[in-house]
């Protein structure tokens, strides 16, 4: 509980030294000292890295490693090796790392569950859906708020389709990798309120279920689905690597299980190596469904933005169908607290107003009650908005002395002059100039300012603005002070939700599964139902 109330008081401080010179936070980072630092400083770089849970991925980048790129990126950094090329079409390389990974951890999680049907929250274009229904033969319902993201996954259902049937023809084997491949994705154009109750999520699932039919007799039936092995799965593919993932996992010392669920694997092994056992709770019991029962099916989410990760988390403690969970978050900075429950940069979609009721009041963080009874508990937006941004991506840069760290001072001078004009506005959603580095400040700020409503051509005063553009050092010490305390905001907010979970009856496993480098979002949150509660 002390270390707890440090690092919430150290993450919620607006007050940085002045003293801090940039080349000196290269050494702070990348463990290299030119003089004796103070005690103070050595003692937080320590606990910070002590206290944060392991990001290293099997066979991934250290930490200090810098902008490596996986192993599987070596011959090609825009394609993987480990993916056929239908799936590697429309797909960008950090994409293409992540759908490989998680979708190998939940076919296996399939598997050991004996449950065939997966629902992808957040889908978008339905690169992980895919990957699941065409690539791993799963039963795959993908639900995404955006109309236009769920109207380019489905035409790229068919681009898939089309192109498989042409290989098939060109190579006159019509084999197809799974002798029961699952049915062709359905996808659901639907907003997942956080506010209501888990029968309200069934419900809009089995709606657009039956809804899909007639896009799923579009894009083909199931004997279209011919995947030809060498198409799908190259060789040291992902299916390959699902034994070696699960033997090599540092945290995962027994495989996940249902017959045993998550509540045998009840320890996190943290940095130095201790292994610290968690609480232990009886399941909590679900309640019916009632007579007209959906199928169960496994819930997960890569990259679920804010408060949608917590609520998936929620379902999966309530509902009774779901028997297996792997989360990936993101966006922390739009998870709802009690002292902002509207975070800036959080929109509900219009079509969703007249379809949901409001039936619960929780929030985002904290998720667990052991949490919310600690005082002072609470996270700054500045705290959650900065575990968002990766390490390890800005150690590469700071050793380089890259002039992309200029972007950094940039963005500080932009908010000083929107909030002089504009003081009302505050943590404007400036969206990211490409190439800023490059740039002038005048001409940045050209680009910039439409996007926030104020005219591009807004008087600036050059002996103000070149006064903090002198500055930069310290904007760039600040900001690696920030990340450098990152990863501990993450691990809090993690243990929170971990610790709800526990609460609920139900343990959990956080696996550090892409390679932090490459995905710096790396850690995948599992719980499997134990089988009296899938009963």
């Amino acid at each position: 509980m002390i270390v707890f109330f440090f690092f919430l008081t150290i993450l919620n401080s607006k007050h940085v030294s002045n003293g801090s010179n940039f080349k000196d936070v290269v050494f702070i980072l990348s463990f290299r000292y030119p003089s004796v630092w103070p005690l103070s400083l050595l003692a937080l770089r320590t606990a910070a890295h002590a206290l944060t849970f392991p990001r290293k991925a099997p066979g991934g980048h250290s930490q200090d490693t810098g902008a490596a790129v996986p192993e599987e990126f070596q011959l090609n950094q825009s394609q993987s090796s480990l993916l056929g090329h239908i799936f590697r079409k429309h797909v960008k390389p950090k994409k293409q790392h992540e759908i490989c990974q998680l979708g190998t951890l939940v076919k296996k999680l399939c598997d050991q569950a004996n449950c065939k049907c997966v629902v992808d929250v957040g889908s978008g274009q339905g690169h992980l859906t895919r990957f699941l229904s065409f690539g791993l033969g799963l039963d795959v319902t993908g639900i995404e708020a955006d109309p236009n993201l769920v109207s380019m996954a489905t035409k790229f259902d068919r681009q898939l389709l089309l192109t498989l049937t042409k290989e098939n023809q060109k190579s006159g084997n019509a084999q197809s990798l799974h002798s029961a491949p699952g049915p062709s994705p359905r996808h659901v154009v639907g907003w997942v309120n956080p506010k209501a109750s888990w029968d309200v999520f069934i419900q809009q699932l089995g709606v657009i279920a039956t809804e899909s039919d007639s896009i799923r007799a579009t894009t083909g039936s199931s004997e279209q689905k011919q995947q030809v092995e060498e198409l799908h799965l190259e060789p040291h593919s992902c299916q390959t690597k699902a034994e070696e993932l699960q033997n090599a996992l540092p945290t995962q010392k027994t495989a996940i299980n249902t017959s045993d669920s998550v509540a045998q694997i009840n320890t996190q092994v943290f940095p130095s190596g201790n292994a610290t056992k968690m609480l232990t709770c009886k399941t909590v019991p679900v309640n019916d469904c009632g007579a007209k029962k959906p199928a169960s099916f496994v819930l997960t989410g890569l990259h679920a933005c804010g408060d949608l990760s917590s609520t998936l988390l929620r379902h999966f403690t309530n509902c009774p169908h779901v028997q297996v969970i792997t989360s990936v978050a993101c966006c922390y900075m739009k998870i709802s607290t009690k002292e902002q429950p509207n975070p800036p940069g959080v929109f509900q979609p219009s079509f969703s107003s007249d379809t949901v009721v409001d039936s619960c009041s929780e929030y985002g963080y904290p998720m667990s009650d052991w949490v919310r009874g600690l005082p002072g508990h609470q996270l700054s937006y500045k705290a959650r908005e900065g575990a968002c941004h990766a390490i390890e991506d800005y150690l590469h840069r700071l050793r380089e002395e890259s002039g992309l760290l200029r972007t950094h001072c940039y963005r500080a001078i932009l908010e000083s002059i929107i909030r002089a004009e504009r003081p009302d506005m505050r943590r404007p959603g400036v969206q990211t100039v490409k190439k800023a580095h490059a740039l002038s400040f005048s001409e940045y700020a050209r680009l910039a300012l439409p996007r926030v409503g104020l005219p591009a051509d807004l008087p600036l005063d050059p002996v103000r603005v070149d006064a903090m553009l002198a500055h930069q050092g310290k904007v760039v010490a600040y900001f690696s002070l920030v990340l450098l305390l990152a990863p501990v905001v993450e691990t809090l907010v993690l243990l929170d939700r971990m610790i709800f979970l526990q609460e609920k009856g139900f343990q959990s496993k956080l696996i550090p599964l892409f390679d932090a480098a490459f995905s710096p979002r790396n850690l995948v949150l599992v719980a499997v139902k134990p089988k009296e509660a899938q009963s």
